[in-house]
């Protein structure tokens, strides 16, 4: 009891003398305690002597206690960053995992988003002239599939048509060269070319249950596809028919405070999600025409199925295309020799050095304009997570995202109350 006395007398002296401190007092007057003063302490014979006082505890406004004063600042930091990093972690990893899990859904949703916003100004147009707005949606749905389904239907045929010319000219290919490898610097035997395909035909034995693993896959795989397509054309219809109301009814989930700022950022989201798709798809036609022009003028085979895979491939940006623009390469180079396919090759370096310079940053402008290393890196990981279908995504969903934060970062005064945004709301 005599010590709790004693720091608090002691906890009174250090609080007087910031009191004189602060009033102006002389700084003269003693400030040590004096021998015979009066005080809890001093009452009582034969009381020993007090210990020294610690000195006073003076705390930064982040420090709780003084075993915190104990630890250097600067790994406190490094402390408050490391345990909100570990969390946001933990909740990225979760959130992945989750994206895994239901990727069957979440994909054809993604897809289908897609899809509205590259139809919703032709269902503006329908409504303008007085449709209903299901039978709109409806027409629009069916136009859309008809004109992909047209397109489908003509690259099959004509690959059909021109293979077995295509599988010749391969056979020729593959004996042009082991002529080169039996007369060439390598002088490869015959023994020795009868070894490699005996060992390639092991292999493949070796292998087969891979191969029927793999082939097992893929069934799956194909039923996995039919139940997005069937999910990507409902919902589809709904996002174009009813996208207002779906929106205007997650914005007022949200605190009325939050509203206008979701509510603007989704809204400006949407423009770019539009915007970039638009976009993308015009992008894509340039690019397959101009590939597909000069495989005309040289008579390459399949040159309207490798146009439309080169459309096809503009959609997955920077790598899509020059990928599909290999293949073009690799079938002029069986079908007429390595100096058409050299020309072929140049035509589509060309087009993509137009695509990159000059299409890119005139037709998306600064609405979608993203930096190369993120689309790269973000490509990489949708790939690995989601393959081809997350790298198809992955670029509008960068963009979607980098909208939103900006807009939701923006110190902006709303021009509207809350609930009359909301009301007001034209995003899907």
């Amino acid at each position: 009891m005599r010590g709790r006395l004693r720091r608090a007398y002691e906890s009174g002296r250090v609080s007087a003398r910031a009191d004189r401190a602060g009033s102006g007092k002389p700084s003269g007057e003693s400030d040590v305690a004096s021998p015979s003063a009066p005080g809890p302490a001093s009452s009582g014979a034969g009381a020993a002597p007090s210990p020294a006082a610690e000195p006073p505890f003076a705390p930064h406004p982040s420090i709780i206690s003084q075993d915190d004063a104990d630890v250097p600042h600067a790994l406190r930091i490094a402390a408050a960053w490391s345990w909100r990093l570990i969390a946001i972690g933990i909740v990225a990893w979760a959130l992945l995992r989750i994206i895994g899990t239901v990727r069957i859904v979440i994909i054809p949703l993604a897809i289908a988003l897609l899809l509205s916003a590259l139809l919703a100004p032709a269902v503006g147009w329908l409504l303008k002239a007085r449709f209903p707005r299901s039978l709109a949606t409806g027409v629009v749905l069916v136009g859309g599939l008809a004109a992909v389904v047209g397109t489908l239907t003509l690259v099959v045929n004509e690959f059909i048509d021109g293979l077995p010319q295509l599988s010749d000219k391969a056979s020729q290919g593959v004996r042009q060269i082991q002529t080169w490898l039996k007369t060439g610097p390598l002088h490869v035997s015959d023994n020795q070319l009868n070894h490699y395909i005996d060992e390639v035909q092991t292999w493949i034995s070796g292998n087969s249950r891979t191969v029927t693993t793999s082939a097992l896959s893929a069934t799956a795989t194909l039923a996995e596809v039919l139940t997005g397509v069937v999910l990507v054309l409902f919902a589809t219809f709904f996002f174009l028919r009813d996208g207002n109301k779906i929106w205007r009814f997650l914005v007022r989930l949200l605190p009325v405070a939050a509203r206008w700022k979701v509510d603007d950022a989704g809204r400006a989201s949407w423009a770019t999600l539009g915007a970039y798709v638009r976009a993308t798809v015009l992008v894509a036609f340039i690019d397959a025409v101009g590939i597909g022009i000069f495989l005309v003028i040289f008579h390459i085979p399949f040159a309207f199925p490798l146009a439309a895979l080169v459309f096809l491939g503009a959609f997955i940006p920077i790598v899509g295309a020059a990928l599909s623009g290999v293949v073009a390469v690799l079938v002029a180079l069986v079908d007429s020799g390595p100096v058409t396919a050299l020309i072929i090759l140049g035509a589509v370096i060309a087009v993509q050095q137009v695509e990159g310079h000059v299409l890119q940053p005139l037709i998306m402008g600064r609405a979608v304009a993203i930096h190369p290393l993120a689309v790269i890196i973000g490509i990489a990981a949708a790939v690995i997570l989601a393959g081809i279908a997350g790298a198809v995504v992955a670029v509008p969903l960068i963009a979607v995202l980098n909208t939103a934060v900006r807009r939701l970062a923006a110190r902006t005064v709303p021009d509207t109350p809350p609930d009359a945004v909301v009301v007001a709301s034209q995003a899907p």
